[in-house]
């Protein structure tokens, strides 16, 4: 008779179903497992014999065979010790076996015989929902994990001997009771309050959050671009529940999952420039997520961009457009979400001093063009808000004045992320950056003032590809929210106006393109909404320059 106990692999962030078949039959004393099983799973048998003797078994000394089914998929991981141990156990005879009927189970076994947790494990409570079983068994460890599925049974395990002396009668499996949710405070991060100047773009990176908009601070060193973008997990909104099993699932896939329950606050990652391409985006063997899912609902923040390998950048183009990754191999292919904000920042030239009052750059014209040419079009036309960083002021540093706290910042944003979960509920979105075009039309409505201000933009010569003219409707839906105004006002398709003027020349400074564009006399915007109470004094100015390009 063969023993069947359903187990899960990983594939990506998803798993997959494996039943687990175990025969013991007569000959001369062997263990083989076959199922294009991994060298992990393979020294398992090690595990597995030192587990049993530590509940006073042993493994049969028969010809044993192990079949990981489907037996055309590769496994990996230490994850089938437990399932392969307690059909083993079965084989050999226990008084109620009937106890892992409809069980789906996973755990890595210590010599000792403890059960280790082990990757994916929420991924394969989800599976076991799916798959009609009533529950699953894991390590101890990641039972609050499994415990986020609604609808089933979650059984933990700490040692070998606790499962077998349920089998044998003693005792029952033990039933891992409460639902862990997200924790609704913010981690403590350094404060807004601490940024001195830089108005312009301190509303860039507010509206960047409120939206899930991409965003790029470019300048000289010491401005501070990094300064701005380390602050970002302090206006970040509290996850729902939803968002949290999302990211769990996928850090769980990763190893990276808090033990504890749901990843509380949402992701923050700034992977060093010298990442590579599997890493940032995803990959290897077996199949595993990379920064660019690791901070889906977060923020991935790339600091000195084009510091980054090429082919690390170009493959973020996908990405960025699809909120998804799509990686295939010869041996294997997945999906994985990557619904991230990406926060990056640039120098202007490679000495960083080109346009900057402080000093002189000592770049040739072609250094600083090679420079530039590390950061496509493509790329540059997926970053929503592009925004030039200046010198601060010795007076600005040196002001007693404290600027606005992140409290205050995540509180506007936390109103215009609610504003959005509500309009676009019936539509599967969450943010207005992650609209589609039909679906942007449908809830992006402009004023009468507001069209025609866009259809000059779209008219005149400013560099705008028609993607950058759909991003500025979205960027301007979110000023509208960060304002609470049912409508989008010109005002607010002026200043997401003033964000996107790095397509005419990257990296450049968009008043210096302004005026080289055109010779005539700019109109004047009304002023930015929100000025004041989102702290763009220097907003203003910004717009002014939203409008020159719209008359240009």
């Amino acid at each position: 008779m063969v023993a069947s106990i359903p187990s899960a692999a990983l594939s990506g962030v998803d798993a997959y179903r494996v039943d687990v078949e175990i025969d013991v039959a007569g000959g001369l004393p062997q263990y083989c497992v076959v199922g294009l099983a991994a060298t992990s799973i393979k020294e398992g048998v090690s595990r597995i014999r030192a587990a049993l003797r530590q509940v006073e078994r042993d493994l049969p000394a028969r010809r044993i065979t192990v079949n990981l089914a489907p037996a055309d998929r590769r496994k990996d991981g230490a994850a089938f010790d437990l399932p392969i141990a307690l059909g083993l156990l079965c084989q050999e005879g226990v008084k109620r076996p009937e106890l892992l009927a409809g069980l789906l189970i996973l755990g890595e076994l210590g010599l000792d015989g403890t059960v280790r947790p082990v990757r994916g494990v929420l991924a394969a409570a989800a599976l076991a929902r799916s798959e009609g079983l009533r529950g699953v068994l894991v390590p101890h460890a990641c039972a609050a994990e499994a415990a986020a599925v609604d609808g089933i049974e979650v059984y933990a395990a700490t040692h070998l001997g606790d499962v077998l002396r349920a089998l044998e009668g003693e005792g029952e499996l033990a039933r891992y009771v409460g639902v862990p949710g997200p924790a609704r405070v913010v981690r403590a991060h350094a404060d807004f309050r601490d940024v001195r100047g830089q108005r312009l773009a301190r509303r860039a990176v507010e509206i960047a959050v409120a939206g899930g908009h991409n965003v790029l601070l470019y300048g000289p060193p010491g401005a501070g671009k990094t300064m701005i973008c380390s602050r970002l997990p302090s206006i970040l909104p509290a996850m729902t529940r939803d968002e949290a099993i999302e990211v769990t699932r996928i850090h769980s896939a990763a190893g990276l999952a808090p033990g504890d329950g749901l990843v509380a606050s949402r992701p923050f990652r700034a992977p060093h420039h010298s990442c590579s391409v599997p890493a940032l985006v995803g990959g290897g063997l077996p199949l595993r997520p990379g920064e660019i899912s690791l901070a889906h609902r977060g923020v991935l923040f790339l600091d000195e961009l084009p510091e980054f390998q090429r082919s690390a950048i170009e493959a973020l183009r996908q990405p960025l457009e699809d909120r998804a990754v799509r990686i295939v191999r010869a041996h294997a292919s997945a999906v994985m979400p990557a619904s991230f904000l990406l926060a990056a920042s640039a120098n202007p030239c490679p000495c960083g001093w080109f346009g900057a009052s402080a000093r002189s750059c000592t770049c040739t014209p072609g250094m600083i063009e090679r420079y530039r040419a590390r950061l496509s079009g493509p790329v540059l036309d997926r970053i929503d808000l592009q925004v030039r960083v200046s010198d601060v002021s010795v007076e600005e540093l040196r002001a007693r004045e404290e600027g606005e706290s992140s409290l205050a910042i995540r509180e506007r944003v936390s109103e215009a992320r609610a504003r959005q979960a509500q309009r676009l509920e019936a539509y599967g979105f969450l943010v207005n950056a992650e609209l589609d075009a039909v679906t942007a039309r449908a809830t992006c409505r402009l004023t009468a003032d507001a069209e025609s201000v866009l259809l000059r933009l779209a008219t005149r010569r400013v560099g705008m590809t028609a993607r950058a003219i759909d991003r500025v409707v979205r960027i301007a839906r979110t000023i509208a929210d960060l304002e609470g105004a049912d409508d989008v006002r010109a005002s607010a398709v002026r200043e997401a106006a003033t964000y996107r003027l790095l397509d005419v020349e990257p990296l450049a400074d968009p008043r210096r393109v302004l005026r080289a564009m055109s010779a005539t006399d700019a109109p004047v915007c009304e002023g930015v909404a929100g000025e004041g109470a989102a702290g763009a004094g220097e907003g203003a100015a910004g717009a002014d320059v939203g409008a020159a390009a719209e008359a240009g």
